[in-house]
């Protein structure tokens, strides 16, 4: 399926009662690649300055906003529901935390199909009748002595869900460079005290012994890369190459 025909999640504000929760919903969004947002019955005006300002420049997302009368006017072509909700209701629905159900909905949307995030009401969240119509409920694992969450940060809880998943191939960090062996840092370490040896560094025998330790210890202790290691060595041949020139001079 090529990249055209999979669309990200949308995302429903059902009932919406605060401006700036929109707002800072849709810079949510927009941090992690979602930009299709509606809202059921939003009960402040639509533009909202307030919003605007709160969405702190997800633009995007704003000017495509969707104001729609009811729930099921929202369901416009979505395929798969997730209702959010943090109260177990007498449905028989799967419950599902933010990971499983992202994680579905990816499968879901690379199979074409067109998936949504429902959120209810800041104060009294959606109704049974509502959550009826969802595929399966959400809830955000939270401490049970305090599980209220703004309504726009369970919105980012799912939208990070969301990037971590779909993007998880793009996100990998490089590569890491090779690390030097064993017998590498072995050859800096004896190159670099020959050397010493050469200009008498250490002076007497004793404390030959005790620095070239403490010499070997710092260079293992670096986890050096290999091209560390012949970085090194390239500055202590140079080192003791110019010595030489000196001494000739």
């Amino acid at each position: 399926m090529s990249a055209a025909t999979r669309q990200p999640p949308v995302v429903i504000l059902c009932r919406p009662q605060i401006g700036e929760n929109a707002g800072s919903a849709a810079r949510a969004m927009l941090n992690f690649g979602l930009t299709e947002l509606r809202l059921v019955a939003p009960e402040f005006g639509w533009p909202n300055a307030k919003a605007v300002a709160a969405a702190s420049g997800a633009s995007s997302v704003m000017n495509n906003v969707r104001i729609v009368p009811d729930l099921p006017a929202a369901l416009d072509g979505i395929h798969h529901l997730y209702a959010l909700t943090a109260r177990r209701r007498e449905l028989i629905k799967p419950v599902l935390e933010p990971a499983m159900a992202v994680a579905q909905a990816v499968e879901q949307v690379e199979r074409g199909r067109r998936v949504a995030f429902l959120f209810g009401p800041e104060r009294t969240g959606f109704t049974n009748e509502e959550a009826a119509l969802a595929d399966a409920l959400v809830t955000i694992p939270t401490d049970p002595r305090f599980s209220s969450l703004n309504l726009a940060q369970s919105v980012l809880v799912m939208a990070y869900e969301w990037g971590l998943r779909r993007w998880a191939g793009e996100m990998r960090p490089p590569p890491l460079p090779q690390p030097a062996s064993k017998a590498e840092l072995q050859g800096l370490i004896d190159h670099l005290l020959g050397e010493l040896d050469a200009i008498d560094f250490f002076r007497a025998a004793d404390r030959r012994v005790s620095l070239s330790l403490m010499i070997a210890q710092m260079i293992e202790r670096r986890a050096m890369t290999t091209a560390e290691v012949d970085l090194m060595r390239g500055i202590v041949r140079d080192l003791a190459g110019a010595r030489r020139v000196r001494e000739r001079a």
